[in-house]
């Protein structure tokens, strides 16, 4: 018979690049595994007071990082490749989630879970918020109009909404303006150059989510010509907070799509 080696189930000390890994881990009952988070974390909030900071988006503090000891990292992206790489050099385990839609954004939640010793648990909340999710769905669809959506991720230059933001908006009832764009993973390729072009699409509604910089419906009133467009005209200009839609996690799939359907909802009831 075999030697028997001894093991722990999942990973003991994590470190979270982004929000969304440090979200599901509380949720999950699992922040104690946390050792370390970025500085953008607002959700939950008292993760901002429980947990160092150690990176940015793209950037960390590596040295900080190292005295971690961690055995795990959770990333995000190619724009956290670099960070990746020299964690990876000092023989740290490193994974880098890259979920651009709402059914990678579930499979990021099940790895997650699973790695923590919770992969029945993630489930069971995974399958609650989609049955949530399924409700918001099944009301929209009795919407007699669904409204053109402007979602806009930075204002200069125009950037439209990311993929699993798109799914979400037409989740909530409405039609993104730009669905040949969401499907771009990078911001850059997401630019709309000639904002005429937005105009001519005549959104019924204009969403704001500025990464990280206030929304001024103003100032989006006032730009040349947008005074002709449906949403302005009938002021129909919101903000949703980027944390609140812009982290690929449980966040996004709650609140974020909550929100859009509100939106949505009150949309339709003075403009069927």
């Amino acid at each position: 018979m075999g030697m028997i080696y001894p093991f722990s189930l999942g990973s003991q000390r994590i470190v979270c690049m982004t929000e969304e890994t440090t979200e599901w881990l509380y949720l999950l009952g699992e922040e104690s595994r946390i050792v370390g988070i970025s500085g953008y974390t607002v959700r939950p909030r008292r993760a901002r007071e429980e947990k160092p900071r150690v990176s940015a988006f793209t950037s960390a503090k590596i040295d900080k990082i190292l005295e971690l000891k961690p055995d795990a990292v959770f990333g995000f992206s190619d724009m956290q490749a670099d960070i990746a790489a020299a964690l990876v050099r000092q023989g740290v385990q490193v994974t880098i989630f890259n979920q651009r839609s709402i059914a990678d954004i579930f499979s990021m939640l099940y790895q997650v879970a699973a790695m923590v010793g919770q992969g029945a648990q993630g489930l069971a909340k995974i399958e609650a918020m989609q049955q949530q999710m399924a409700a918001i769905e099944q009301a929209a669809a009795s919407l007699p109009r669904r409204p053109k959506i402007f979602f806009e991720e930075w204002d200069v230059p125009h950037i439209s909404a990311i993929q699993w933001v798109s799914e979400l908006m037409g989740m909530a009832g409405g039609d993104d303006c730009f669905p040949e764009l969401a499907v771009q993973s990078l911001g850059k390729n997401r630019i709309i150059a000639d904002g005429s072009e937005i105009i001519r699409r005549n959104p019924d509604i204009i969403i704001g989510s500025w990464c990280g910089k206030k929304f001024r419906p103003e100032k989006v009133a006032a730009r040349p010509g947008w005074e002709n467009i449906n949403a302005v005209k009938h002021q129909q200009l919101f903000e949703i907070k980027s944390p609140d839609i812009l982290q690929p996690g449980p966040a996004a799939l709650t609140d974020g799509l909550a929100q859009l359907h509100r939106i949505v909802m009150n949309w339709s009831q003075t403009h069927a």
